[in-house]
């Protein structure tokens, strides 16, 4: 965030955009990047500059390298344009500039891209294209204050190009359009890569686990002078941007709600002063105006709370008509000395390897590759049957995974070759392929989690080599609260499968006395999972201590074959490990119905209690008779998604 501003009594309004959906190409627009960085006009007077936000807040000590290079102009002009700071890659970088006066490394630009005045002449009611070309030539060469180019009519593929670099969208605006300082017209619109909008932050709600300083910010928008809810979310920080955030609220703290509607939240709610304004980034809207899935991306203190409306945040729902425009098409030289050039380079053409192929999903298509390649030696299956039978089981499958986070684990090679986990999607996954960043302690960083709420993705999970499928226990509508509790009953290498089901047996007649309904199913390799619904009612923490007490009771009865110590050589080779840890938040099993990259092509199949007796084996159920099973005993494992236990009641039963 720039330090040391002042506000200036005295200074312009630039000239706002609409935002719309519609990617469009017409003759009479020109299209520019959406540069992501803070807006700034500059009155440069030969060595007199005065460089200031949209707000009139100055920039000249927080930029004190574009204030030099805007002397070395020595021209008499009005310049409007964007400030960014660059990555090794050369993308702007919000999160850089934020922090820029504390790491000035990375370089730092003044993308301009329309001039008010030029010598004491007002140039607003020109036509743009008739001002970028004097702003063209009026700007001498600079490192650091650079003409930010456009091209014409393309405004689809140019669209598409500020996609696969990864941008944050495009400009588009009618050729002919005057300036006109201080009003939002949609005669310049931003279309977004990402749906974002920003949102004043009202208050917030306490940390859960090992979270520090708060849980998640509580947002609204104003409608007419009322400030109306639309969401709030714990996701997109890093333990870093946590503290700042905290140490800006803070001092806003009031008693009072400033919302004339009762919120309804998770946790409790510290309110604050509804001045701060962030950006934040959503999937859609609900129809009573809410985000769904938001995401934190950045602080927007460029931008007043009184902005933040309703009305401001519309957006176009259509493409807009054609405008008159003379203007002349400038579009080739514009894609060889814009930054255009460098969004389409070293882009590869996308090309099926052998045994290649693609899937459709309506108007999504997923490149899969290699489908011929041996997964199991013995049983000769492929990654193409896994692909198969991943969408042949798809509508059971799909409940266990929508909006849940995955940990990928994938064995590429196929089985009997390493395998390893892939958390973060990173720029690899396609643009439809939903995800979520949270926060990894171990890591100190945000991963970008994959989210499976589609047949295409899971195709896509498939063909990367993840034959088995990990999600949380937790979806993102409560991350800190899972819908089930597991224990794992992991056999050692002398324990018998008999053995196994005798512990799941006991497992069950301590549930049973708790009054806690669960499920049972195989895990595919060499154990048993039971499963508790929860229904997001209580924290991992709760969840976890819970499963820790069946499993004392459990281990009290079977002492001699079961153990909870997780440690191998201290538990020994001949004791099943009551694995209790496993509900804690970002821990993952293999789902229902999951394959597992073991011998036979086994799969994680839920079973009724009455078959959980002698002579049950993980190896009954395949990769060939699992999808006939299911038909047959439809998905009985559903429950784990419906009423949850009561806890305390549990407790109590326990202590009869």
């Amino acid at each position: 965030m720039p330090g040391k501003t002042r506000k200036l009594e005295h200074y312009i309004h630039p000239m706002l955009a609409k935002e719309t959906d519609i990617v469009f190409s017409d003759k009479d627009w020109i299209y520019e990047i959406k540069w992501d960085g803070y807006r700034a006009i500059a009155e440069v007077n030969k060595t007199k500059i005065s460089l200031y936000s949209r707000n009139g807040n100055t920039f000249n000590d927080s930029y004190p390298i574009v204030v030099e290079a805007l002397k070395k102009q020595n021209i008499r002009a009005v310049l409007d344009g964007e400030i960014v700071v660059l990555t090794e890659n050369g993308d702007p970088s919000f999160q850089l500039l934020q922090h820029y006066d504390s790491d000035p490394e990375h370089p730092i630009q003044y993308y301009v891209f329309d001039v008010l005045s030029i010598n004491g002449t007002d140039t607003c009611d020109l036509p743009l294209t008739e001002r970028k070309a004097l702003l063209k030539k009026l700007l001498k060469k600079s490192n650091t204050v650079n003409y930010s180019d456009h091209i014409e009519a393309e405004g689809e593929a140019f669209f598409d190009a500020a996609k696969k670099r990864n941008l944050e969208g495009i400009m588009a605006k009618l050729a002919d359009s005057l300036y006109h300082p201080g009003t939002r017209t949609n005669e310049w619109l931003k279309i977004k890569h990402h749906q974002s909008q920003e949102a004043i932050i009202a208050g917030f709600t306490e940390p859960t686990g090992s979270r520090k300083y708060f849980g998640a910010l509580v947002l609204g928008i104003k409608e007419k002078g009322i400030l109306k809810y639309v969401g709030h979310t714990g996701s997109g920080f890093t333990h870093e941007s946590l503290r700042e955030m905290s140490a800006l609220l803070n001092p806003l703290i009031q008693t009072q709600s400033p919302f004339k509607e009762s919120v309804k939240t998770n946790m409790p709610v510290t309110w604050v002063k509804p001045v701060l304004v962030c950006e934040i980034k959503y999937t859609e809207l609900t129809r009573d105006g809410q985000m769904r899935h938001p995401i934190f991306l950045r602080l927007r203190d460029d931008k007043k709370a009184s902005e933040v409306t309703m009305e401001n945040t519309k957006k176009i729902k259509k493409a807009p008509g054609t405008g008159k425009t003379k203007a002349k098409n400038t579009q080739g030289a514009a894609l060889k000395k814009s930054p255009v050039k460098k969004i389409k380079a070293g882009i590869p053409k996308k090309t099926a390897k052998e045994g290649g192929s693609e899937m459709v999903f309506g108007r999504t298509k997923v490149q899969l590759t290699n489908l011929n390649k041996i997964f199991w030696p013995k049983e000769g299956l492929t990654k193409g049957d896994v692909i198969n039978y991943y969408q042949s089981i798809s509508d059971y499958l799909m409940p266990y995974l929508k909006n849940r986070p995955q940990s990928l684990f994938r064995t590429p090679n196929g089985v009997g070759k390493p395998g390893f986990y892939h958390k973060d999607a990173g720029e690899e996954a396609p643009e439809w392929v939903e995800s979520i960043p949270l926060f990894s302690e171990s890591a100190n960083k945000d991963i970008d989690y994959i989210l499976c709420n589609n047949k295409a993705t899971l195709a896509y999970l498939n063909n990367l080599g993840c034959i088995e499928i990990n999600p949380w226990h937790s979806t993102v509508k409560a991350l800190d609260k899972p819908d089930y509790l597991i224990i794992d009953l992991d056999p050692s290498v002398k324990n018998t499968f008999e053995q196994v089901i005798e512990t799941a047996g006991v497992v069950k007649e301590v549930l049973d006395k708790a009054g806690a309904d669960c499920y049972c199913k195989t895990s595919g390799a060499t154990g048993l999972h039971i499963y508790i619904p929860m229904q997001k009612k209580y924290t991992y923490d709760e969840v976890k201590d819970f499963a820790q007490l069946i499993c004392m009771f459990t281990n009290e009865q079977l002492p001699k074959f079961t153990s909870m110590e997780r440690n191998l050589k201290k538990r020994g080779i001949s004791k099943i490990y009551l694995d209790h840890l496993q509900n804690r938040r970002g821990q993952t099993i293999a789902c229902a119905y999951s394959l597992r990259p073991k011998e036979g092509a086994t799969v994680s199949m839920p079973l009724l209690w009455k078959e959980v007796k002698s002579g049950l084996s993980p190896h009954d159920f395949t990769i060939h008779n699992a999808l006939q099973r299911i038909k047959k005993t439809g998905d009985i494992f559903t429950g784990i998604l419906g009423k949850g236990i009561d806890l305390m009641k549990c407790l109590k039963n326990l202590e009869k």
